[in-house]
């Protein structure tokens, strides 16, 4: 049985089979391929794009949604995860979709449950769903040659699941990554590394990823204030300017700090793009993981 913990689950192959069954799910029309079947989700961290592009996923799929309200479940008051899992498991759901603020917790649940797992976030870890909705965001928008392509991530790159995941795979597909970042949030990595956003780097751009700042997993204030390093990293027009390229950013958006309200309404910023995008690769993964677990029963 297999699970989507981080992208390394998924070979090239069976990722651009994803995102060409994904391209299918844009019309939004609803199926039927996932009809009887159950998904639990379970997010121990507050997340309102994720949870529901995966419930709106698993609707379009005819499948039911049992969403777990953890704040009034047995583990805020003390029932070990190994005891959620196997009270999980005993409801028999097909998959379960999981996000919590700790690494490594749905590769633990995934161990002790009958079923697909899929990781939604896991702490500083992965976020495997999120990384296959910007590569097909960007596959879309360049029409599959993406290969060599420039994209620079920036912004609190240490402390985020979404850039790890995004690093692995869009350097499988062969993009030229560049970090850009201050030199608190900047991860040990043999990528290119900038500590400025600058006109002569966005000149070479032709993608870049805004990041939201990570101030819930920093151990302690880095900047006196958001607009402190907003004025060297947010992404305005006047750095852009007339500049041909992408922008993405994988929500929520600090605006006027990641990206200026200006930005927000530029015809390059593909945000609500992502959105549409994300509920169509979900949809492609849990068809996948829950079919093929069928198959090989």
């Amino acid at each position: 049985m297999r699970h989507l913990i981080t992208t390394k689950d998924f070979n090239k192959l069976e990722i651009l089979e994803l995102l060409g069954e994904a391209r299918e799910f844009l019309d939004e029309k609803p199926r039927t391929f996932l009809e009887g079947k159950s998904i639990t989700t379970i997010f121990f961290e507050n997340s309102t794009r994720t949870l529901s592009s995966f419930e709106s996923a698993a609707k379009r799929l005819g499948a039911r949604v049992l969403r777990l309200d953890v704040a009034k479940s047995s583990s805020s008051k003390g029932e070990t995860l190994y005891d959620t899992a196997a009270i999980l498991d005993a409801m028999g759901p097909n998959a379960i979709v999981v996000r919590h603020a700790n690494s490594g917790v749905p590769s633990i649940l995934a161990k002790h449950l009958h079923c697909p797992v899929v990781n939604a976030g896991d702490g500083k870890h992965a976020h495997p769903t999120q990384a296959l909705l910007d590569l097909f965001t960007i596959h879309n928008h360049f029409q599959g040659d993406i290969e060599g392509k420039k994209i620079c991530i920036v912004g609190d790159i240490k402390n985020s699941r979404v850039a790890n995941s995004n690093i692995e795979l869009l350097s499988r597909f062969k993009l030229d990554i560049s970090l850009v970042a201050p030199p608190h949030f900047m991860p040990t990595t043999s990528l290119k590394k900038f500590y400025k956003l600058d006109e002569k780097l966005i000149e070479n751009t032709d993608i870049i990823m805004s990041l939201r700042t990570q101030s819930e997993r920093h151990n302690k204030s880095i900047y006196a204030s958001l607009k402190d390093y907003a004025n060297d990293f947010c992404i305005e027009k006047n750095l852009l300017k007339d500049k041909k390229l992408i922008l993405l950013h994988p929500g929520p958006v600090n605006r006027n700090i990641d990206i200026s309200d200006e930005m927000m309404e530029d015809e390059r910023t593909l945000i609500l793009k992502q959105v549409k995008n994300g509920v169509a690769i979900r949809m492609a993964v849990l068809k996948k993981l829950i079919l093929e677990k069928d198959e090989r029963c």
